[in-house]
Parts: structure tokens; sequence; C-alpha cells
């Protein structure tokens, strides 16, 4: 099929302290489908490794061990022949000694290794009910990111927090892109007031569709995750949602849809600041 209608799926799931399981899980969601059903997959933040210990972190990013996860990724998308978004991973900041970059890989449907994103905006909030500072161990990106697929379709770079910032999306927007993807661990109290408004908002506001990949459930370091993974077209309309549990949402991106909502309402021409 031509790539102006475009096969995407994204999963969810519920990943724990255990890198291999959560492999596995990936897997096993993956198993019903064929080689070359999707043209792209998004996975979650902290797809294969979600925890609060810095000792699991630490050993994570050493070099014998996220060389085996970037093959892994490499061969997951060499085997389902598609461009895989591999959510994110922890890997060393070399400017900053025991700091990490939150960083999401993207691999081609020849499992080669081809750009990457590290998240700029980090999550450091106190919501009463529980509180988090991601900078404490995590250092912000500095650059936007993004990759072409078949010279129609521009896919923007960002991860979780990034969401609440308008200005991201807009670059993108600047630069050609029709995609957002959100590869996110949105907690339960911030995902219940916000989450779906801000997808919807990001493709709104800049015509685009917009594909979340969410982490969902309880957790083995003890955190809860809101889920609600969602497809959204630039109309903002959900093409696809998993309220809860692990599992896949898919759906069929069109660019002559897209093509059409830009034309008849052409927002992104009318911009003067």
């Amino acid at each position: 099929m031509s790539l102006s209608r475009l096969h995407v799926a994204c999963l969810q799931l519920c990943s724990s302290e255990d890198i291999d399981d959560n492999f596995k899980r990936i897997q096993n969601i993956l198993a019903p489908y064929q080689s070359g059903d999707f043209h792209l997959i998004v996975l979650p933040e902290n797809a294969i490794l979600l925890t609060n210990k810095q000792n699991l972190k630490h050993k994570a990013v050493q070099k014998e061990t996220y060389t085996k996860i970037y093959e892994r990724f490499s061969l997951l998308a060499k085997a389902y022949k598609t461009w895989l978004i591999a959510g994110s991973i922890l890997v060393n900041d070399p400017k900053n000694p025991g700091k990490f970059f939150n960083h999401c890989p993207v691999f081609s449907p020849d499992g080669e290794l081809i750009n990457h994103y590290d998240k700029i905006h980090l999550f450091d909030a106190d919501l009463h009910t529980e509180s988090w500072q991601e900078s404490a161990h995590t250092s912000p990106g500095t650059q936007p990111s993004y990759f072409e697929i078949g010279e129609i379709w521009n896919i923007g770079l960002s991860i979780c927090y990034d969401l609440r910032f308008p200005e991201l999306y807009r670059q993108y927007s600047e630069q050609g892109c029709n995609i957002f993807t959100v590869p996110a661990a949105f907690t339960v109290p911030t995902g219940q007031a916000h989450w779906a408004t801000l997808l919807k908002a990001r493709a709104i506001e800049n015509q685009s569709y917009v594909l979340a990949a969410a982490q969902s459930g309880h957790h083995q370091d003890g955190r809860d995750t809101y889920g609600h993974s969602m497809i959204i077209d630039p109309w903002g309309k959900t093409l696809a949602i998993l309220p809860q549990g692990e599992g896949i949402v898919a759906a069929t991106l069109s660019l002559e849809h897209l093509q059409n909502i830009r034309q008849h309402l052409p927002a992104l021409q009318h911009r003067r600041l």
C-alpha cells in the first residue's frame, strides 16, 4: 500500500524493573501481528525499564547492557519491517557523571539506528499525593529532533512532559512535521486532568496526527500510571484508544485527510505572531 496511508501502532505497557521481562511483554503484544502489518510502531516512555532505583538505572546504562538493548530493538524493527520509535531508555550524560538523558531512539525497518531525541522538559512537580524530581538524576536535552518516512510523513519526537510545551510542537510544525509522537508515563492525577486535552490540543493547533504510547497500571516500583494510549487525527478526533491494561492501539493515517483539513481550514497559514 502507498505510504500516503500509513499503518501505525502504539503499544501500552505496564513495564517492570526487569529488562528481559519487559521485552517479553512487547513481543507478546506484537505476536498476533505479521511482519509488515505496521509502517510505524511507538513504544511508551521507559518501555524496557521503569524504576526509581538508581542502582538499576546505573546498571542499565553500562555499555554492555545498553548495547544489548539497542540490538534487541534493532532486531524487533527488522522482524516486523517497521520504523520503531523505542519509547525511551536511559543513556549516560558524558558531561555530567551520574546523570542520564531520557533518550528516545529511532530504528529503521532495516534495524538501523537512524535518529534519537533526548527529552527536553523534565518533570519536577509536587502533586500533594506524590512528588517527582526528574531533574535530580536526568539532564535535559537541548535539540528537537524529527525524521522522515517516504518523503511524505515527517515525525516530530517528544516524550511525556514535553506535551505541556506547545512551542516544541510549533517548531516541529514549522519544519514540516505532520505527525507527533508522545511516549509517556503520565501520573494518574495529571493524566485524569490533562492528558487527552493536551494531546488533542497539539493535534488541532498544528493540524497533525498525534501518536501517544503510554504506560498503564501499578508498577513494580510502586507508582501508578494513567494509560489511555491514543491516536488522534488533525481534526482532534480520537481514532483509537486503550484506557487501561497492556495492549495495542492501531490506526491508518491518511495524507489525503490531513491535506483536506489543512486546505479547508488553513489555520497554519493565518499565523501572525
